[in-house]
């Protein structure tokens, strides 16, 4: 870990996603574990994978979360309007490019605005 970060956050809103997959609990579930190996991660326990925000139709959609041995992953999919809001905080270093190209071959996205910060106490 660099010196002086206690974790690193990356923040990815993607527009344009794959309306199916987006609301496809099994695609989720294949990806989240995908990630995890590829971003060299180890999952504690099983994600957490629901229906969310049925109170409001044009925020609906399946949020994941997956907590790992260095934080967790974090996901909302909204079919309304095909966007995901991704969060994956670890106190160990992972790569961003990776993360996005991950999601990327699950759930497309025809533009993804990425926010990195280096979090610290």
């Amino acid at each position: 870990m660099d010196s002086g970060y206690w974790g690193y956050h990356l923040i990815l809103d993607i527009r344009g996603c794959d309306n199916t997959s987006i609301q496809d609990k099994t695609v989720v579930y294949r990806w989240v574990k995908d990630l995890v190996k590829r971003i060299d991660m180890v999952a504690y326990g099983e994600p957490i994978i629901e229906h969310f925000a049925t109170h409001d139709p044009a925020k609906a959609g399946i949020s994941c979360v997956q907590l790992i041995e260095t934080s967790n992953i974090c996901v909302h999919f909204v079919p309304k309007d095909n966007t995901a809001y991704v969060d994956v905080f670890s106190c160990r270093s992972f790569d961003t490019e990776e993360v996005k190209r991950c999601f990327a071959e699950y759930f497309g996205g025809t533009q993804m605005r990425m926010t990195f910060l280096h979090r610290q106490a």
